[in-house]
């Protein structure tokens, strides 16, 4: 069966999630080998998109999809230019080596098979985010990472720790995704459209709205949530308690990428304004610097690499806002660059704890010997890490102080921002790729050892392909970088940084960053003692704050909730009842929208004066009756007298309907309450009583006041006049009212008797609800159970 190219996209993107479905029955029977077979997804995956690579290079643009809500514009849609395909390779790519690694990592773990269903469903929620076309396609899926990484985090959910680290991450960049969710209704509200591949070339029409600046901090809320840009960067690290396949995935190509993939897709419409230049470096700058500098503090080797993750993407923020000629160059190399080396250090960290039992760096030494194949990785990862020649990081760190490097005092402050969290950076590289394997051996708790080759295979093949990408840059370039740099830019940008560095000021920068970075790395140990003492003084940092805001807001939702759910249902109708009068009577006065006075019609027949006198009567006896039972029968009197007027007015169908209900409604009534035990006669004070009658005058004036006002305007018939066309035509019904009911408003109608239904359901088990097993009669001490069901205790 032959497929086009649509719907091989369309299975592309949805194979992770059949993946995620097979992972267990394949791990249940195969165990640790089914990783080979599964990883044939990714693997496929990365070979379909990789078919539009020439497409891509030569300037082209691939879009397709499906119709999903024509009326709105909605489509099930995507897009791939040189942005989101290098993101779709970089996902499939990295994640086909990551489900190898986990196949080793997590083998003879009792649920690798859920494990490793977890991880497809992220896999498949970040290709989702990086190619789709439709702006509620893309947060569909930008909040299904969110749901799938809480999952990851949470995998040792017997642990306090992991249980708080998934909590914390949902939180925040769940409430990063509502914020996103405002700003792409600003921006499909503003532009018009609901499609990115329109949207990127729709010129200046976002930055000339008067509500840019509103559009654009909603924006950045969602993609610094995110990607952890100050304040949020905390519940990166905390993430850390997951799993370690889980924590070289999300911080080499997905989740965190996705803030920095939507700054990139939205700079040709949201960049080059003064806000974007200014609050895109700041808080980029800053998060740089502050991660950095946090990591020096760590001793655990994920912790280390997890902060510098966030230095990271702070210095990609700060890139993507500077809005110099070739910052977008470097911030597309660079996030190239720290996709691969920090996926493969990220590996070798959990090797390094798979085969020695522990990620220590002060109790690890002289690994060389005994991990020969891991220490080649780590060695070329770090020097990668570290912008250190031949690897696609030096290309990168050249191409950013080429960017930053110019005269001005603004590129001053950020080139100095960049050397400092470079030599940072540069020192934890050394310490995490290279001080392990060095040195006299020391005494761990397992015997170091090398590990098999699904663990060993992925960092391996992203260390050298960090080489090979340098050393054939050009190649490269012309087939990834320029394109993608074209994508981001919004115009052609050609990519041109080789091994061979920039001759001037950038290659000196570089040279000092080496230098001072080098400098670190011998001082680790007094860095580290001098950041903690630094950071003692300081206080507590964001993640404590993060717990004193959730514990304040249960305490504030606790206190509201014993206000606005006390358990009584008296309370729920009377706050219920006072809101509708409320907001049915202050609008008509505010704005003067008062109906005429109604004037009786004279020549009102004589019939229909009697059933409103006989509807009158029966609301004068509710209010004298002595007892529920008579008030309930009373009440049944106005519906009936309603009924009559119905029909009186040429409304068969809606006076049977009437009757119908009033009826049941009487005898449903009259049965409950013949089974609870409830006082004879109503027991409320004056005070309460006028209450409620003043608040039930006020809705019956209010609706009364509505319909008027609703009466007074022009009759528009095009309703009418649809659906005396429509209903033999189209749903082959000669009784309008029924073709309305049952097929137009189909699924209101059945919304509307699920409510009768659970309505039903409520009432048998209150009726149920006893403290003993048999129903007692309804006259034993009936003021007790009136105070119980009036207070919510029955």
């Amino acid at each position: 069966m032959a497929f086009d190219v649509t719907s091989l996209t369309f299975i592309a993107l949805f194979s992770p999630f059949l993946a995620a479905l097979l992972a267990p029955v394949l791990v249940a029977r195969l165990g640790s080998k089914a990783a080979w077979i599964l990883a044939l997804v990714p693997i496929l995956v990365f070979a379909h998109f990789l078919r539009f690579l020439p497409e891509v290079a030569a300037g082209e643009v691939v879009t397709g999809g499906y119709v999903w809500v024509p009326s709105f514009n909605l489509s099930f849609s995507w897009f791939l230019d040189g942005l989101s395909l290098t993101f779709a390779l970089l996902i499939a790519g990295i994640g086909a080596l990551i489900v190898l690694y986990a196949g080793g990592y997590m083998e003879g773990h009792p649920q690798q098979g859920r494990f490793l269903a977890f991880l497809f469903l992220f896999m498949g929620a970040m290709l989702g985010v990086v190619i789709s076309d439709s702006l509620m396609m893309l947060f569909v899926y930008w909040e299904l990472t969110s749901i799938t990484s809480f999952l990851l985090i949470g995998f040792d959910h017997h642990r306090e720790a992991s249980r708080r680290a998934a909590l914390q991450a949902l939180l925040v960049t769940g409430g990063g995704g509502l914020a996103l969710l405002a700003g792409l209704l600003f921006i499909w509200n503003i532009s018009g459209t609901t499609q990115l591949s329109l949207l990127v070339h729709g010129g200046d029409v976002l930055r000339q709205s008067p509500f840019y600046f509103a559009a654009l901090v909603l924006v950045l809320g969602g993609a610094f949530t995110k990607s952890a840009q100050f304040p949020f960067h905390f519940w990166l690290p905390n993430a850390m308690e997951a799993p370690t396949p889980v924590s070289a995935y999300l911080h080499s190509a997905t989740m965190v990428k996705a803030g920095i993939y939507l700054l990139m897709r939205l700079n040709p419409v949201l960049g080059d304004t003064a806000a974007w230049q200014i609050l895109l470096p700041f808080f980029g700058g800053l998060t740089m610097l502050i991660g950095a500098l946090m990591a020096i503090r760590q001793t655990d080797l994920k912790l280390m690499l997890a902060y510098t993750t966030v230095s990271s993407l702070g210095l990609l923020v700060m890139l993507i806002g500077f809005g110099s000629e070739h910052a977008l160059e470097a911030a597309v190399l660079y996030l190239i660059a720290h996709s691969l080396f920090k996926g493969s250090l990220f590996m070798v960290a959990g090797i390094i704890d798979h085969g020695t039992g522990t990620r220590d760096v002060r109790q690890l030494a002289g690994l060389r010997k005994a991990m020969p194949i891991i220490f080649a990785a780590a060695f070329a990862a770090a020097l990668s890490m570290a912008g250190l020649p031949p690897f696609f990081g030096f290309l990168a760190k050249e191409e950013i102080y080429y960017a930053l490097a110019h005269a001005n005092p603004r590129a001053i402050l950020f080139t100095g921002v960049a050397i400092i969290g470079n030599a940072l950076m540069l020192a934890i590289a050394f310490a995490v790729g290279l001080k392990p394997f060095v040195g006299v051996p020391l005494k761990t708790p397992k015997a170091a050892h090398e590990g098999p080759v699904l663990l060993w295979l992925g960092p391996t093949v992203l260390a050298f392909f960090g080489l090979v990408a340098a050393v054939f840059s050009d190649t490269f370039h012309a087939a990834v970088s320029t394109p993608m740099a074209s994508a981001v830019a919004g115009d052609t940008r050609a990519v041109e940084m080789s091994l061979i560095p920039h001759i001037g000021i950038p290659l000196a920068l570089s040279l000092f960053t080496i230098g001072l970075g080098v400098m670190i790395f011998t001082m680790l140990a007094k860095a580290r003692d001098l950041m903690t003492r630094t950071l003692d003084a300081v206080g507590p940092g964001p993640d404590k704050g993060f717990d004193a805001f959730v514990s304040g807001l249960v305490r504030v939702s606790a206190s509201l909730t014993r206000v606005l759910q006390p358990g009584r249902l008296e309370f729920y109708v009377t706050a219920t009842c006072a809101m509708i009068a409320a907001a049915l009577l202050i609008p008509l006065f505010i704005y003067d929208e008062l109906p005429a006075m109604p004037i009786w019609p004279a020549k009102a027949q004589i019939q229909e004066l009697t059933f409103v006198v006989i509807a009158v009567i029966g609301l004068v006896a509710v209010l004298m009756a002595s007892s529920r039972l008579t008030a309930i029968v009373a009440l049944g009197i106005q519906g009936f007298a309603v009924a009559v007027l119905f029909l009186l007015f040429g409304a068969p169908d809606l006076s049977f309907t009437q009757f119908m209900v009033e009826t049941l409604s009487v005898v449903i009534l009259t049965l409950v309450m013949t089974r609870l035990r409830l006082s004879p006669s109503d027991h409320r004070g004056f005070g309460q009583k006028l209450m409620d009658g003043t608040i039930a005058v006020a809705c019956g004036i209010g609706f009364a006041l509505m319909l008027l006002k609703s009466t007074e305007q022009p009759f528009d018939n095009s309703l009418t006049a649809f659906f005396n066309a429509y209903s033999k035509v189209i749903a082959h019904g000669n009784n309008v009212v029924n073709v309305i009911i049952v097929d137009f408003r189909g699924t209101d109608t059945l919304g509307e008797i699920a409510v009768v239904m659970i309505t039903a359901l409520a009432i048998l088990s209150l009726i149920r609800i006893r403290t003993g097993s048999k129903l007692r009669p309804a006259d034993n001490n009936p003021d007790d159970d009136y105070d119980r069901v009036g207070k919510g205790r029955a």
